[in-house]
């Protein structure tokens, strides 16, 4: 009888990379609603725009390849949502475009496409905007009802983050009435989400537990306010932590395959985006502390990873 042989793993979870994708879709719909009750239908457009230019981007690039369509699997789509949570609500549609095709074209499919990328599509996609079009990347609307208590349909202010020395309620945060990203504002609807996940074993709790241990602990200490002086609930309330956390570094493909590699990735993504808050040009740090862990997740894998028996590891009755 023939044998196939093969790298690990060898075991079946059960669950397609289709099926996995649309499971992330269907989690992604609480923080959907919530960013379009918050920022109005706008925000509703901008997702839609950069979901169809994603998957638009994915079967061109396919069939000028030659190579089979494979965007009913989902993945473009779950790509295209995520950069647009990581967007303002006023980013130019055109530019909003751009980040969809930059982020399947650029950060996925030159590198094999699904499976094969070595750091998180959407983030990419987000950072090359950042990069490219920094006014318009920071440019916050503000809810529409704290618009509207100033007598306009819209508005524009700054964000918690902006501001780190304001306390802002707690509530506001967990409900998503602050200016900032059209995904990431409310917390609830993102906790809905991440529970959907951790429901069907979708993800596990290694990455997020410990990356918003590790924001929480070392927002306290790196406050403004002087060491030992910040607001743990409020460092990973703000920005986009729980989006990152839950959504982001919990991505299968970028991430170590470990559980030991996957606490210590959440805990290196955490500790850099307080450090990036804190010390560097822009106010978040989620985006650039999830890629640049993504860029040494492979090195953890290999010192982490059990050493099979007679390599080194450790003898089991």
């Amino acid at each position: 009888m023939p044998l196939t042989v093969s790298a690990a793993p060898h075991i079946h979870g059960g669950k397609s990379s289709s099926f996995i994708m649309y499971l992330v879709l269907l989690s992604l719909l609480p923080a959907a609603v919530a960013g379009t009750y918050i920022f109005g239908l706008r925000a509703a457009a901008l997702m839609l725009v950069t979901v169809l230019s994603s998957v638009a981007a994915e079967a061109v690039w396919q069939i000028l390849c030659k190579k089979p369509v494979t965007v009913k699997d989902g993945s473009a789509a779950v790509t295209g949502l995520l950069l647009a949570f990581c967007l303002p609500v006023t980013l130019p549609y055109w530019m909003a475009m751009l980040g969809g095709v930059f982020s399947v074209i650029i950060a996925k499919a030159l590198f094999g496409g699904l499976g094969h990328n070595f750091m998180n599509p959407a983030l990419c996609g987000r950072a090359f905007l950042m990069a490219s079009f920094p006014a318009a990347m920071t440019t916050w609307a503000l809810p529409l009802s704290r618009a509207s208590l100033l007598g306009a349909d819209a508005a524009t202010g700054a964000t918690p983050l902006a501001e780190p020395m304001r306390a802002v309620p707690l509530k506001d945060l967990f409900l998503g009435t602050t200016g900032g990203c059209i995904g990431e504002t409310s917390a609830v609807a993102l906790l809905i989400g991440a529970v959907f996940l951790l429901a069907t074993r979708v993800i596990s709790l290694h990455v997020p537990v410990a990356f918003l241990s590790s924001a929480a602990f070392f927002g306290w200490m790196m406050s403004p306010g002087g060491l030992f002086h910040g607001n743990p609930l409020q460092s990973i309330l703000t920005g986009g932590v729980i989006l990152g956390a839950f959504f982001m570094a919990t991505d299968y493909v970028t991430g170590p395959l470990t559980r030991k590699g996957q606490v210590i990735f959440g805990i290196g993504c955490g500790a850099l985006t307080m450090l990036i808050r804190r010390f560097g040009a822009y106010p978040e740090g989620v985006t650039y502390a999830i890629l640049l862990m993504n860029a040494v997740s492979p090195l953890i894998d290999r010192f982490v990873t059990t050493k099979p028996y007679g390599k080194g590891g450790a003898r089991h009755a």
